[in-house]
């Protein structure tokens, strides 16, 4: 009596052309599988997001590639469920989100407060700059408007981090 369990074999390394974009044709033929099974994983995997050109085609990028592959090798190799296969990914998605900790809160403000002295830093700078470009020219030469400089009291929201 036969079993219908997926046959264990060493996973075949694809070599992925060096391309920007891809076609649907050229995935499906990387991963041996046709392209209404891509179109079917893209609705079941929220990380198989290929862009699509102006006339509707598939475009899918590397990571697209190399997705679809991870996808392949947990449904047909590894014997997982689609529902399993898209766990599996999400937990290898969280691990690696994982390996780069959090920083403590008072780190966090720190960390804001830094980025907002330098950006008070570079606002003044370009006033600075500004005044200096906006100050008498030689007879002859184009002035420029100038344009009024908005600040965070101006536009609330535009400076907040």
């Amino acid at each position: 009596m036969a079993t219908h369990l997926p046959q264990q074999r060493a996973p075949q390394k694809t070599e992925i052309p060096d391309k920007l974009y891809f076609r649907i044709g050229e995935v499906a033929r990387l991963c041996s599988v046709a392209p209404y099974v891509l179109r079917f994983w893209e609705t079941e995997f929220t990380q198989l997001k290929p862009n699509k050109s102006g006339t509707g085609q598939r475009l899918y990028r590397r990571r697209d590639v190399e997705m679809a592959l991870r996808v392949k090798r947990l449904l047909y190799d590894e014997g997982y469920t689609i529902a399993g296969a898209r766990q599996a990914i999400q937990a290898e998605t969280r691990s690696k989100r994982g390996g780069q900790p959090e920083l403590p809160l008072p780190q966090q403000q720190q960390t804001a407060q830094r980025a907002e002295a330098r950006l008070h830093k570079v606002r003044k700078e370009l006033r600075e700059i500004l005044g200096l470009l906006s100050g008498p020219l030689p007879q002859g030469q184009i002035q420029v408007k100038e344009r009024p400089i908005p600040t965070p009291a101006a536009k609330p929201g535009l400076f907040e981090m």
